[in-house]
C-alpha cells in the first residue's frame, strides 16, 4: 500500500495509463484482424480502401508508445508485400 502522497498519485496515474494502453492495444489487434480478413477475401478494391485506414490506425498506436514503431513498420511492410503478391 502506498504510504506517501506522491506514491498514491503515482498509483492513480498508472491505473489510468493501464486503461489507455489496453484501449490502444485492442484497436491495434482489431485492425490487424480485420486486415487479415480482408486479405483472405482477395478483393483488391476492398484491400486498397482499407489499407490506408489500417496503416493510420497502427501508426496512431505507435505514436502513443503502446507498441514500438519498428514493430508497427514491420507489420505494415509485410502486409504491403502480401498485397503486392496478390496483384500478381
Amino acid at each position: 500500500m502506498p504510504n506517501t502522497k506522491s506514491a498514491k498519485r503515482k498509483v492513480k496515474k498508472v491505473a489510468k495509463q493501464t486503461i489507455l494502453n489496453k484501449f490502444w492495444k485492442r484497436r491495434y489487434k482489431l485492425a490487424t484482424k480485420k486486415m487479415e480478413e480482408v486479405l483472405k477475401k482477395n478483393n483488391l478494391k476492398e484491400i486498397q480502401s482499407f489499407y490506408p485506414k489500417f496503416q493510420s490506425e497502427l501508426m496512431k498506436v505507435a505514436k502513443k508508445g503502446v507498441v514500438k514503431k519498428k514493430n508497427i513498420s514491420r507489420k505494415i511492410s509485410r502486409t504491403s508485400k502480401k498485397i503486392k503478391n496478390l496483384k500478381k
